[in-house]
């Protein structure tokens, strides 16, 4: 929730009339209990790090509280649902494949330090404020407001240790002035919380730089992608133009000529005209398998990966593993990302083994394709993983390469799946 309108739900007339009130108290309860648990974890996380820095065992401890605000920062994204439905997106950047190039990219993302000192003020500050909030905006006011039943049960009591309640005459006046209390306190609960949302959305959500370099990036993609539908349409005018219809243009002459010529002449022509068919047609199919292979729609993504690893001249292990069927552009960007992996697999890498692997992972889609040659693949050297990162990106997923000199070369595209309809 953004400050201004925070403070436009704070001072509506009909503010106890909405759910608001109810949302910002559930949104205090649980930071209240995510702050205990965060502070109880940064004292033990120090504490350990602290005592085993003595033989240099805790120094990696260190690294915990930071890359634990990571997680509770998604967490915290999550819990802004219970104040408004605003998406918030995450700041952090993707990265690549294995843990030490997770480590590496949450460590020097600005992001993560922002999590980090989020973190601290919940459980230092924020956390023990709305804990004191809740005990006194909600807690108290019930206790209150069950005086009369507690007196006529056990007699008089103290309220809060200061407040002596001898008769039911002065319990049903607490009940009645806990009553009041609960209602005014939902002003200042509503206006803590929506402080606290606005604040989290603030430190946890991409800032105003990080969204413009995002959309610039987008709009690259976006540019990219359609350089790249308008060179495919090229490429097969050109295929259709220099290859299956040069060979029409000659099997209508070599027909032509059967007609007027006889003997053994005419079928030699036939023959001809047979063979130059037979390729016109094989030349057709294998364009319309690259623009979309009719495996890939009968029988779908794994046995269309398996006949492209048949097709490679570098043996290519393959383990796909997808229960059921995807969405078609899902299995279409997936296949075209292990076809372009495995043509560059055969025409750089020296490579003696490939491997495709591929797994459904809730709604993700992560297919893997590596080699054992010799590395050193530049994303930036051509245009042909950057077609694919922006196709890929088209499904708001992600292409990652690793690719030292030496080898060996992992490509990686994560795609996200929504499921199919029933």
């Amino acid at each position: 929730m953004r400050p201004h309108s925070a403070w436009q739900a704070v001072v509506r007339r009909d503010l106890l009339a909405t759910s608001l009130p109810w949302r910002a108290l559930a949104y205090l309860v649980t930071g209240a209990a995510v702050g205990v648990v965060v502070l109880v974890l940064l004292v033990a996380s120090l504490a350990a790090s602290a005592l085993l820095t003595l033989v240099l065992v805790g120094v990696p401890l260190l690294a915990a509280p930071v890359l634990g605000a990571v997680p509770l920062g998604a967490l915290e994204r999550r819990r802004l649902r219970i104040m408004d439905a605003e998406a918030a997106p995450s700041p952090h950047r993707p990265a690549g494949p294995g843990a030490r190039a997770w480590l590496g990219t949450r460590l020097r993302e600005q992001a993560t330090w922002r999590a980090l000192a989020y973190a601290v003020l919940l459980a230092v500050v924020l956390g023990p404020i709305e804990l004191i909030a809740v005990t006194y905006g909600l807690v108290v006011p019930l206790v209150m407001i069950g005086a009369p039943i507690s007196v006529a049960e056990a007699g008089p009591l103290v309220l809060m240790k200061f407040w002596p309640l001898d008769t039911f005459t002065e319990a049903f006046a607490a009940a009645i002035l806990g009553v009041l209390v609960l209602v005014l306190a939902a002003y200042p609960i509503t206006a803590l919380a929506t402080a606290h949302a606005a604040l989290a959305r603030l430190l946890l959500t991409p800032t105003r730089a990080e969204s413009g370099e995002r959309l610039a990036e987008l709009t690259r993609s976006r540019s990219r992608l359609v350089e790249a539908f308008e060179a495919e349409r090229r490429r097969i005018e050109r295929d259709l133009h220099d290859g299956a219809q040069q060979r029409l243009v000659a099997l209508t002459m070599t027909l032509g000529l059967a007609r007027v010529s006889g003997g053994d002449e005419s079928a030699a022509l036939v023959a001809r005209a047979h063979e130059e068919a037979k390729l016109a047609l094989a030349e057709i199919r294998d364009l319309i398998r690259g623009i979309h292979p009719r495996i890939l729609v009968d029988r779908g993504l794994p046995a269309a990966v398996a006949e492209l690893a048949d097709r490679s001249p570098v043996p290519v292990e393959v383990d796909v593993d997808v229960p059921r069927r995807l969405p078609g552009v899902v299995e279409s960007i997936a296949y075209f990302v292990v076809s372009e992996a495995l043509a560059n697999v055969a025409k750089h890498s020296r490579a003696e083994r490939a491997w495709v692997r591929g797994r459904l992972d809730g709604p993700m889609l992560a297919v893997e394709v590596g080699d054992d040659g010799v590395g050193g693949a530049d994303a930036s050297a051509g245009t042909g993983l950057a077609g694919l990162a922006d196709r890929v990106s088209v499904l708001d997923g992600r292409l990652t390469l690793s690719s030292p000199v030496g080898g060996p070369t992992l490509l990686r595209a994560e795609i996200e799946c929504p499921p199919t309809a029933p």
